[in-house]
């Protein structure tokens, strides 16, 4: 009899877990400002950047309106002259070619992907924000063919933040497994740590990159991890497919 726990569902977070999401973000509007500026705008870069990171503090990353209230908050002699629409969209537009050219998921993540697909394991993600965004990450992060149709999980489709135990309950109802053989990896403790123990899942906790996995939770992961290759070793050595 195996002495390994049996596991139905795998989860991954997306953002700052299977990519950089806080240093693309950061690269992505510094370039949307560096375009607004070079068009005409009238207005120190240093203080633009300033401005719009206020702008996504107070309506979240999620706004679709980053850029038009940028705008709204700095002196309208700024512009000169032109019509705002015209600086939001030169902005947009450099926001999108840097997602089309910089945009990277972590190397070791997708072979990760691969490897526990090969050995049999049911993989998705569960994940905050947009649908329409959210589910482009999936695509550009090349990882699809090996997630299971029924477990990918975006918080507006299913009308509960992650932050909810009850996104995690959904989420493994909707699947059909027991959440003692569910497992979510994640960097925040607030979204994906301690709301997916509440539930009664197992949680990895990935230490690479963001800023969120810094602060306490008010429960422990199951494990800490730095990257995939660690991840998958973890797997093999204490887990097996359900």
């Amino acid at each position: 009899m195996s002495s390994k726990h049996a596991l139905s569902l795998i989860t991954f977070d997306i953002d700052d877990t299977l990519y950089a999401s806080t240093d693309f973000a950061r690269t992505a509007r510094d370039n949307a400002l560096k375009a607004m500026i070079a068009a005409g705008l009238d207005f120190p870069f240093k203080d633009a950047v300033a401005e719009l990171d206020e702008v996504v503090a107070e309506f979240t990353s999620n706004d679709e309106h980053h850029f038009d209230r940028l705008l709204e908050r700095i002196p309208a002699k700024a512009r000169n002259g032109f019509n705002p629409a015209i600086l939001v969209a030169i902005g947009v537009a450099a926001y999108h070619d840097t997602i089309h050219e910089s945009f990277r998921p972590y190397e070791d993540g997708v072979e990760a992907f691969k490897k526990l697909h090969s050995m049999g394991y049911s993989l998705g993600v569960i994940t905050q924000g947009r649908t329409v965004k959210q589910a482009e990450k999936v695509i550009r992060l090349r990882i699809l063919p090996y997630i299971h149709k029924r477990a990918i999980f975006f918080s507006d489709q299913v009308g509960i933040s992650k932050s909810s135990p009850k996104f995690y309950h959904k989420a493994r109802e909707i699947f059909g497994a027991d959440p003692k053989h569910c497992m979510h990896v994640g960097d925040r403790p607030d979204r994906d740590i301690d709301p997916a123990n509440s539930a009664g899942w197992l949680t990895v906790l990935n230490r690479r990159s963001g800023r969120y996995h810094e602060r306490p939770g008010a429960t422990p992961p199951a494990h800490v991890i730095q990257n995939f290759w660690d991840f998958v070793e973890l797997i093999e050595k204490n887990y097996e497919p359900k």
